[in-house]
């Protein structure tokens, strides 16, 4: 895992996303379909902007989210409809989305569908995540109820997960298959997410930093 620090987070955005593209491109060359997991939230979603506009063969991106709340894309909560409205645009509106959610009450329900439909597109090609001040990734939380089952080496593609301060339920490619990703980034901003980072660099047990047990071999890329 290497640290690249940016004087401008604009500048980091643009360069994130050049530097994304080129991993898509190159695994392209090597495959004729490549699989595209990102994160949802907010900070993601100048990376997608530009990225959108980016000149490759998108028609055979499958963009994958690396979670999702349990939300339909009408809510403004949802990852999925900030997918379709900041990086399924433009050029990048050929791509095919991998779904992580159906119209169910709980994501139990058709849980063992979405991983079935998952399955065919692993392992992940390229991979963006973010981490929060509380040195969780995708959904997984400390102090998550099956965060345990999410890190194990034999743990499913995809799981449920609910968490203390997450309003709604949520699903989660769990860390063997974020960890697995051919290509790894992940993008985080701010003073307060630069100390949870050197924080997670001296804790070994990611049930307290979940972000240490997916970064081996990643890019981090923070700016101010």
């Amino acid at each position: 895992m290497k640290l690249v620090e940016y004087a401008d987070r604009d500048m980091m955005m643009i360069d994130l996303a050049n530097i994304l593209a080129e991993a898509l491109f190159d695994a392209l060359h090597l495959s004729d379909w490549v699989t595209f997991a990102v994160p949802g939230g907010t900070t993601p979603g100048p990376i997608f902007d530009y990225l959108s506009a980016t000149d490759l063969n998108w028609a055979h991106v499958n963009v994958l989210l690396s979670d999702e709340r349990w939300l339909p894309e009408t809510s403004v909560r949802s990852n999925t409809r900030l997918l379709r409205q900041r990086l399924m645009v433009e050029r990048a509106a050929a791509t095919s989305l991998i779904p992580l959610y159906t119209d169910t009450p709980e994501p139990e329900d058709n849980l063992d569908l979405l991983i079935a439909n998952l399955k065919p597109y692993l392992p992940i090609d390229v991979l963006l995540l973010g981490m929060g001040d509380d040195m969780h990734t995708a959904s997984l939380f400390p102090g998550a109820d099956k965060l345990a089952a999410a890190l194990a080496p034999d743990a499913p593609p995809l799981m449920a997960m609910r968490a203390p301060g997450a309003p709604e339920p949520r699903v989660t490619l769990t860390a063997p298959i974020l960890a697995a990703a051919q290509d790894k980034h992940i993008v985080i901003t701010g003073p307060e997410k630069r100390t949870a980072f050197e924080a997670a660099q001296k804790i070994s047990n990611p049930m307290h930093a979940p972000v240490t047990a997916v970064w081996a071999g990643a890019t981090v890329h923070w700016a101010e």
